[in-house]
This record gives structure tokens, sequence and C-alpha cells, in this order.
């Protein structure tokens, strides 16, 4: 009985006078998590405890992460090349639309008022393919104060779209149709010149001076620039635009700015706001959060379950231990705490140990993504599917804070019933099935 036979002086934590885990409690705590050879089998169960906690908390962390990360990103590139506020006329088209934008520009928080003609096309090359492109018609200063698409322009440059005689589009379309800066893309609008036969397909061909790259597969691969004088020719609306976009300092706050910019406006006008245009898709986005938090959860759960299991047999084999403490003068509840650091040891180790391996493999994530992909030979996080070229991870406080409470929770709850059931033991009854 080792674990039971401690030097005199160290008794004054066992009686009632002694303080709640003396060094006396935690000494006995240490050694019933140290492995003993014929306690192998308790030792493997908490070793599954510890490894399950682990990876349970390392795993949330990740998938939080990367969850969050993917949202920011969608959001950046979405919000970076569309307004967070679409302005639309209500009584006919904006053909005020220089004074308009300077006036809803001179709103406060309103960091830019960009006018904008848009329209569907069939874009192709000379030398054959063909894909559905939207045609975005925008002046040039407003494209060069529009950084996501200014600072990310890949070959090329905007003089040529300056100058109002050529095009910018994105690298994935320019790869998929074969061209490059200089070459002619020709362009075809259903909604073209009305003939006594009928209304004839609008085909013009322009110059490409410049490839941009946002990272989103779906807007570098289907959107083209235009000038707007050019847009408005093209598409049939000389003098005027189909609605101004508005960019905002704080995206997330612009609700106060509904009525300072209808004030601005002067006119009826309909306001659609980012989190409108994308309710479904970031709602679905929530929810899969959400979900997936209470999936992992269970893994967790699991691991505390084992930790149950394993301290209800170390309890059943150190009932004569347990017996000789409490004859020594040990308390019922110097017993529980024993048996509660002992299990509690396990889920705080493994959630320091879990929290640790999460904050490596975020930091490390798109690394970790290169070294799958080139092991198995494919694309881990296929930006064709994800919208993404690289897998983006954002670590949250909060949200780390919340799954370290989570699991300690659990890890001190299922200590409880074990230790509860060892300061419960009689020791008669133990010593005589000894």
């Amino acid at each position: 009985m080792a674990e039971a036979a401690v030097d005199r002086s160290s008794t004054s934590g066992l009686g009632p006078a002694g303080k709640p885990f003396s060094t006396f409690e935690r000494l006995v705590a240490w050694r019933y998590l140290r492995a003993r050879r014929k306690e192998a089998f308790i030792s493997v169960i908490a070793g599954f405890s510890f490894v399950g906690i682990m990876l349970g908390v390392a795993t949330l962390i990740i998938v939080m992460a990367v969850m969050n990360g993917f949202r920011t990103e969608l959001v950046s590139r979405i919000l970076g090349i569309n307004g967070h506020m679409i302005v639309q006329p209500v009584d006919g088209p904006f053909t005020d639309y220089p004074e308009l934008a300077s006036r809803l520009a001179a709103v406060p928080g309103v960091k830019m008022a960009l006018p904008l003609v848009e329209g569907q096309v069939l874009a192709s090359a000379q030398a054959g393919g063909s894909t559905g492109a939207l045609v975005r018609g925008a002046r040039a200063e407003d494209l060069t104060k529009l950084k996501t698409i200014s600072d990310n322009i890949k070959s090329g440059d905007m003089v040529g779209y300056a100058s109002g005689e050529g095009v910018l589009i994105g690298t994935r379309m320019a790869d998929q149709l074969g061209l490059r800066v200089g070459d002619l893309i020709t362009l075809t609008s259903p909604e073209g010149d009305v003939t006594p036969m009928g209304v004839n397909p609008r085909v013009k061909s322009y110059k490409i001076s410049g490839l941009f790259e946002i990272g989103m597969s779906e807007y570098d691969s289907s959107i083209i620039f235009m000038p707007l004088e050019e847009a408005q020719l093209y598409f049939n609306a000389a003098g005027l635009v189909q609605s101004i976009e508005l960019f905002v300092d704080h995206p997330d706050d612009i609700d106060a700015l509904r009525p300072k910019v209808e004030e601005a406006a002067g006119r009826q006008i309909n306001l659609t706001d980012w989190r409108q245009r994308n309710q479904t898709f970031f709602s679905a986005l929530q929810v899969e959060r959400n979900v997936m938090f209470m999936i992992l959860t269970l893994i967790v759960l699991v691991a505390a379950l084992n930790i149950i299991s394993g301290l209800i047999m170390l309890v059943k084999d150190k009932g004569s231990d347990i017996a000789i403490l409490r004859t020594m003068g040990a308390s019922a509840g110097a017993i529980m705490r024993i048996f509660f650091m002992t299990g509690a040891a396990i889920g705080i180790v493994g959630t320091i140990a879990g929290v640790l391996l999460g904050v490596l493999v975020c930091v490390n994530i798109e690394s970790i993504r290169q070294f799958f992909s080139w092991i198995s030979g494919t694309v881990i996080f296929n930006p064709q599917v994800y919208f993404l070229s690289q897998l983006p991870a954002e670590m949250d406080l909060s949200e780390t804070i919340s799954v370290v409470v989570m699991a300690l929770s659990l890890s001190f709850i299922a200590t409880i019933f074990p230790a509860w059931r060892a300061s419960r033991l009689d020791p008669v009854q133990a010593l005589r099935y000894e």
C-alpha cells in the first residue's frame, strides 16, 4: 500500500481541519495518475481519454477557425467587388448619376459611390471557345479606387481601360478562352438593335488591356469590366445607369446609413444591402457552423465518458487504499477530492494539448493542405468548387475560450460520480473484499 503509506507529518491534511486540495491530496492524486504494471488497463483507458479530449478540442478549434476564415474570405471578396449597399431607381433611370453619386459619396460613413451598367453577354475568343459573362460598366476613376481590382492586376494595366478602348477580364476566364493581354474578346448581347425583322444580337470585339485575379474563382471566371461610356452604348443605355453601389466604412453597421442615404438621394430609391443579397448563403454558413460545433462536441463527450469508466475501475482497484486512508483520518471529502483531481487532470492536460495542437494546425493550415495534396496526388480544397484559392483559418478568441470551457466542464462533470462513489465506499467492506 505504497499510496497509503504517508509520513505522519503529512496526516494533518487528512482530518477535518485539513485544507481542501492540500499537498497530501495532490500527492495521492498524482500517484494514482502514474502507470503501474498491474494497472496497465486503467492506464490505457486514461490514455484514450486524454487522446480523445485532445483530438476533440483540436478538431473543434480547427473546424471553427476554418469556417470563420471561409466566411471572412468570402465576405471580403464578395464585398470587395460588390457594393455594401445598392441604390436603384424607383421613378425612372438615373440620368443625373454623376451628381447623385457625388451626393451619396459625401454621406459620412460612405467611402465610394460607384455608378454601374450591367448586362449578361456571351464572351468568345477568335480561336474558339465561349463562356457566359457579366459585363460591369464602371468609370475608370472609380475602378482605380476599387482596390480589390486595381491592386490585383496580374497582367497588363488599366491604361487602355482608362482611355476607353480596353476591357479587364479575370485570369480564369482568360485561361478558359486562351486569351492574353492585347487579344480581342468578342461579346454577344441578346439586347441588340431593333430592326423590322426583330431584335438582332449585338456583337462587338474589345481589346483586353489587363487581367485581374481577386482569388475567388466565380468572379475571376465570369466578370468583365468595361468603361462606363462604352457599356452604356453597348447596352443601349446612353446617358444613364441602372444602379449606384455604395462602399461603406463599416458594413455591419449599414442600417444606420439607410436614412442618411435616402435623404442624400432626394428622390424615391430602392435600397438593398449586402446582407439581403446574400442572406441565403450566409444563413446556410451559420447553420452549418452551429451544427458542426454540436457534432464535434460529441468527440469530447465520448472522451469524458472514458474518464468515468477509467475512474470507476481505479476506485474499484484502490478500495483497500481508500479504506486505509479513511482509518488514518481522511474525510469523505478528501477522498472525493483526490479522485476528482485524478480525473480532472486528464481533462485539463488533454484540453491544453488540444489547444496547442489546434493552434499549430491553424497557423500552418495551408502548408498542411499542400502537403496532403502532394501525398494524395489530388487537389484538396479545389478552388473550382470552394471559390477560394487557399484554405483560410481565422481563430476567434471567444470561440476558443468557449471550446476550452466546454471541454473542462465535461471533464469535471465526468469525474463527479466516480469520485462520489469513492467517498461513499465503506472501509470495512473494502478491506473485506481485498
